[in-house]
């Protein structure tokens, strides 16, 4: 990244180009695999708000989590630093004490920066000093949480007109219990099933359940977004969703698979992004801050990992990464099994670090899980079932996956000869991030 000190610009509504400063609302999921809204492709329901967003502006179809877990992809998303960089490569571990977050830089760029819902990551108040904007709930496994509501979303949008905001609006909703919504709008039987899914009755109920807290966050969207037109600043506004990373399923949190690490990445900017526009750029979460800042008026900063993706969005740039990078780290949800991965936009390479031991996770394999106990029932009598077990249990050093002819990453490639160039180059640039990360592999998750 080029060299560069960051340049704050006056308190108030204009940026150093003399263009009035936007207001900023990011909008995030919990858990919630993109190809469920209906802009994705989504086939189960509509979501009329999300997909209204994403005719505003442009729809992101190449955004990924660098770890599938809710605190270190929200400790990057507001740092722009990598898991390994900000300390937080372990879910639940805390970011590095001194670190700077999106309430810092913004605050230095004259905004107000609050925090609605979802707290991770918690109690680090000096790295993440965001005034706290009531309404939403808070804790994330709560079961039969409150309705969210808007009266504090509305006073912090609407408390100053010589202050731009910078408000991030963290639901709940579809993280387990999945107990919060209405299933009944839902029939088991009709659900359309990931491919990388066992099908059973027990899963098709269970997934009508998550299916009715994505329409709760549709329709959290739908309110948010109300609020700001009210507001009348709905024009000069930047608002990003997105849905954090994939369910508590097979293959989903929790790994380096697809699944697990593709999010919804849609933006809306009037007069600025396209309406109606769509992106296949490669993005990671690491580029919402620096995405922000330059946004907000800032100059880029060299210690940031991530790359801002406003070029993009605005339509002056076609693409500006070339690689998108992931990691797992076990501990403390199993036993040690670190994975890293890379990818471009067509191919992907998975490194399971400690291949000689099956993969486990205590939340669904220990706790009792009612889904995972029903695929321990079906493996014994399907075969389909009981390969799509051994492969998530199982795993090999390297997986290598074409995105596009096998965008479930079913069937690996790393043993065909004819990728083993490919393979060599993208483990290279692997190792070397990792070197360059300070990333020691198994000993991050020991």
């Amino acid at each position: 990244m080029k060299k560069g000190a960051l340049v704050l610009v006056p308190l108030g509504l204009t940026t150093a180009m003399g263009q009035q400063k936007p207001n900023i609302l990011v909008i995030i999921a919990d858990d919630m695999a993109r190809c469920e809204l209906g802009c994705y492709g989504g086939q189960n329901l509509a979501t009329p708000n999300i997909d209204r967003l994403a005719g505003e502006g442009m729809l992101m179809t190449n955004n990924f989590a660098s770890v599938a877990m809710s605190v270190p992809i929200r400790a990057s998303m507001y740092t722009g630093l990598y898991p390994a960089r900000n300390g937080s490569y372990r879910n639940h571990k805390a970011t590095y004490r001194g670190s700077r977050s999106v309430t810092h830089y913004l605050s230095d760029l004259g905004y107000r920066v609050g925090r609605a819902g979802k707290d991770h990551p918690v109690k680090q108040p000096k790295v993440y000093a965001f005034e706290k904007v009531p309404g939403f709930p808070v804790g994330c496994t709560m079961s039969h949480p409150p309705l969210a509501t808007t009266d504090g979303i509305r006073e912090f949008i609407g408390r100053s007109k010589n202050q731009p905001f910078c408000l991030f609006v963290c639901s709940i909703n579809s993280h387990m219990p999945w107990d919060a919504g209405d299933a009944s709008e839902f029939d088991p039987s009709k659900v359309v099933l990931p491919p990388n899914c066992i099908d059973n009755q027990a899963t098709r109920e269970m997934f009508c359940d998550y299916l009715a807290e994505i329409r709760l966050f549709d329709n959290e969207v739908g309110k948010v977004m109300e609020v700001l037109k009210e507001s009348g600043k709905a024009d000069n506004t930047l608002v990003i969703l997105l849905s954090e990373q994939g369910p508590r399923m097979l293959f989903g949190k929790w790994t380096c698979y697809r699944y697990g690490q593709s999010s919804a990445f849609i933006a809306r900017y009037p007069g600025h992004i396209k309406p109606g526009s769509k992106s296949d750029a490669l993005v990671q979460y690491e580029d919402i801050l620096p995405t922000l800042i330059e946004a907000a008026g800032g100059e880029r900063i060299d210690t940031l990992d991530g790359v801002s993706q406003l070029p993009v969005l605005f339509g002056k740039k076609q693409e500006i990464r070339r690689w998108a990078y992931g990691m797992h780290n076990n501990h403390p949800e199993g036993p040690t099994y670190p994975i890293r991965s890379i990818q471009d936009k067509r191919f992907k390479l998975i490194v399971n670090l400690t291949p000689e031991v099956p993969y486990t996770n205590n939340r669904m394999m220990k706790d009792k899980d009612r889904m995972w106990t029903s695929w321990l029932e079906s493996i014994k009598t399907d075969e389909h079932a009981h390969w799509l077990m051994d492969k998530y249990l199982n795993r090999p050093r390297l997986e290598f996956y074409d995105l596009e002819k096998d965008p479930w990453e079913l069937n690996n490639l790393a043993s065909q000869t004819k990728y083993a160039k490919r393979i060599r180059t993208m483990q290279k640039e692997l190792e070397h991030w990792m070197e360059e990360q300070g990333d020691k592999g198994i000993e991050m998750d020991l």
